[in-house]
């Protein structure tokens, strides 16, 4: 099952024009959503809720006598966000940690909200729908206007005092959860309040729609998810089907391809095997003129080499008309059927430099005023190895990259582990494992990390490879640390002043007493750093020192790859992230094919040359485009 497409439920259209067009386009099921965003005049209640019922009833028997398959999508759980609308259904209303209250967004401790929620899933899934989907509001966080979200209300803060045993005032717990620093006991205490309510709802829901339907659930950001104290495991014993985010809503260039490959990879790493996997191609607002069919393709294809079985096709205008009307989004959809079929691979295992991740990160990580202040955000290190043309891999692997607040979240069994093999730090990192007693490990004493826009007489502004004399900026990172390699260590480069003085050493390379190999950047948001060849070659330099026996690719800018073993053999998938065609080269000595896959095009093989240990795709790949490069295992 491939495509998914997400229809917006509206009384006057003809639901056999639907089903036709789903089987004109491959369209496998529908998911009806009901109440949308234009549509939403709040939580459907009495007759409103009536009224959608019996809309979505009709649908959905029109599309069983064409046996086209469908799940529900109900538009709110908690609530989006305001947007100027108000509810008076008795609902406890969210606070935010500033004491913002919402009118329209209800709180996970109200029992009224509960009650609704579980009664209104009971109901619609006795339709027989495959999947009902919890939207992506079901969260703490992010419900406008709140500042950073909910969880702070009356009724949330009385839950917690009952699990402290002390009720603190919310100025008072907001205080403390985030003061620099160690944790304060209330964060971790508050989350485990925020974790249980939530749970406990989902509990409530399961139960509504159990034995009648399968319980989907969309996701966002792993940073996130962690400072409410989201617990995969127990979300994933009560949900069958993830939707996990990945791609913006809108056009955006196809370096940021990056940002999907990581996302699709690093959330693969909190799931069980098992669960079905159907990612949104997002598009928003919801007009053809939103998102370019090319991005949409590309999307769909990243999607689908993931290992994701279904695709939820956010790409129909959802007020202004039938799919039918759209008849350019219709063979859009029939054109990218054969790549997306062909980027699909029931089984693999995926392979890279490992980007490690503990759910309860920001339970350890140490304050520094505010709710954003404790997100620690693993996407960074793929981000800054992705456009490189290294590969990723979600967890622990030989070679691993930990990046800034992440640090503060491994175990120490496992900080040992890391540190014990190939370890890529940056220098946010680096000052946290020191300052959790891991510096003797490291090679490098960090004696400061200087702010950007801290004044200063000798200010860092670019890194010199010492053995090559070459220079890049440092000039715009928010913040460097000032690195001095310590005996036994090696500099590969220096950060130097604007007149060319040594401020610190900026890439350190040790081999430490456990027989680990460390590298240390004295960026701190390396993601950042302005890219180009120079950076590659340290950044392939540092990973080949760690010791990763991985396939690194050259050829050309924001070249994206993502390798792993198939049920046949290996698969290297190359994305051309730059709007200009490339021709890439990867550090492989096999017998390769080589397919392209470009978009809205049927794929087609092209030829390689092999040559010094290196395969060169002789064809070029265009902007979003993707080669696959296959050999047996």
């Amino acid at each position: 099952m491939t495509y998914h497409l997400r229809y917006q439920v509206l009384p006057g259209r003809d639901p056999a024009e639907l089903a036709r067009y789903c089987a004109e386009h491959g369209v496998e099921e529908v998911v009806l959503i009901y109440g949308s965003e234009e549509l939403h005049a709040g939580h459907p209640v009495g007759v409103g809720e009536d009224l959608w019922f019996a809309h979505v009833a009709a649908v959905k028997d029109v599309l069983d006598a064409h046996g086209v398959g469908a799940s529900l999508n109900p538009w709110v759980t908690t609530g989006h966000a305001d947007r100027g609308r108000t509810q008076d259904l008795g609902f406890a209303p969210m606070v935010s940690p500033t004491g913002e209250t919402t009118t329209a967004t209800a709180s996970f401790a109200c029992p009224v909200w509960r009650d609704w929620l579980a009664g209104h899933y009971g109901r619609f899934a006795g339709l027989g729908f495959r999947v009902l989907w919890l939207e992506d509001d079901f969260r703490f966080h992010n419900h406008a206007p709140l500042t950073w979200g909910g969880g702070f209300e009356p009724e949330m803060l009385e839950r917690f005092a009952q699990l402290a045993g002390e009720k603190p005032a919310r100025e008072e717990l907001v205080a403390a959860i985030t003061a620099p620093g160690p944790p304060h006991p209330w964060r971790a205490l508050l989350q485990q309040t925020w974790r249980t309510a939530q749970l406990e709802v989902l509990d409530l829901v399961r139960q509504a729609v159990a034995g009648r339907a399968k319980l989907g659930l969309m996701s966002s950001g792993l940073g996130v998810a962690s400072v409410e104290g989201r617990d995969w495991a127990e979300i994933f014993d009560r949900v069958e089907v993830h939707r996990p985010h990945f791609a913006p809503y809108g056009d955006a260039p196809g370096r940021r391809l990056s940002y999907s490959i990581a996302m699709l990879e690093l959330q693969r790493g909190v799931r069980p095997a098992g669960i079905e996997v159907t990612p949104e191609i997002e598009n928003w607002p919801h007009t053809e003129w939103t998102k370019s069919d090319t991005q949409t393709w590309s999307e769909m294809v990243t999607a689908r080499l993931s290992g994701a079985g279904g695709l939820l096709l956010d790409v129909h205008p959802f007020v202004t008309g039938d799919p039918q009307r759209y008849p350019r989004i219709g063979r859009m959809l029939t054109r990218s059927r054969p790549a997306v079929d062909r980027a699909y691979e029931p089984e693999m295992s995926v392979y890279g430099v490992g980007v490690p991740w503990w759910p309860d990160t920001s339970a350890r990580v140490w304050g520094d005023g505010g709710l954003d202040g404790l997100e620690a955000d693993p996407l960074r290190a793929a981000e800054y190895l992705l456009p490189y043309g290294v590969p990723v891999q979600a967890g622990i692997a030989p070679v691993n990259a930990v990046f800034g607040k992440v640090a503060w979240g491994m175990p120490d069994a496992e900080a040992e582990r890391l540190l014990s093999g190939g370890l890529l730090l940056d220098g946010h990192a680096a000052l946290v494992l020191t300052e959790r007693g891991f510096g003797d490990l490291l090679g490098v004493r960090v004696e400061e990390v200087a702010e950007r826009h801290t004044p200063s007489r000798r200010p860092y502004s670019m890194e010199r490879v010492l053995d090559g004399g070459e220079l890049l900026s440092v000039n715009v990172q928010p913040a460097v640390a000032r690195l001095t390699a310590l005996p036994g260590a090696e500099a590969w480069t220096e950060i130097l002043t604007p007149h060319g003085e040594h401020w610190g050493d900026g890439r350190v390379a040790f081999t430490n007493a456990l027989g680990g190999r460390v590298i240390t950047l004295a960026a701190c948001t390396p993601e950042a750093l302005g890219r180009d060849d120079d950076g590659r070659d340290l950044a392939h330099r540092a990973i080949r020192h760690l010791g990763a026996d991985l396939p690194l690719v050259t050829g050309g800018a924001h070249l994206l790859p993502h390798f792993a073993r198939t049920r046949s053999g290996y698969r290297l998938a190359i994305a051309n992230g730059s709007a200009d065609p490339a021709r890439p080269v990867a550090d492989l000595d096999a017998d390769v094919t080589a397919t392209l896959l470009a978009p809205l095009e049927e794929p087609r093989a092209v030829p390689v040359r092999r040559t010094g240990g290196r395969i060169h795709v002789a064809a070029d790949v265009p902007h979003r485009g993707y080669v696959l490069l296959e050999w047996p295992s």
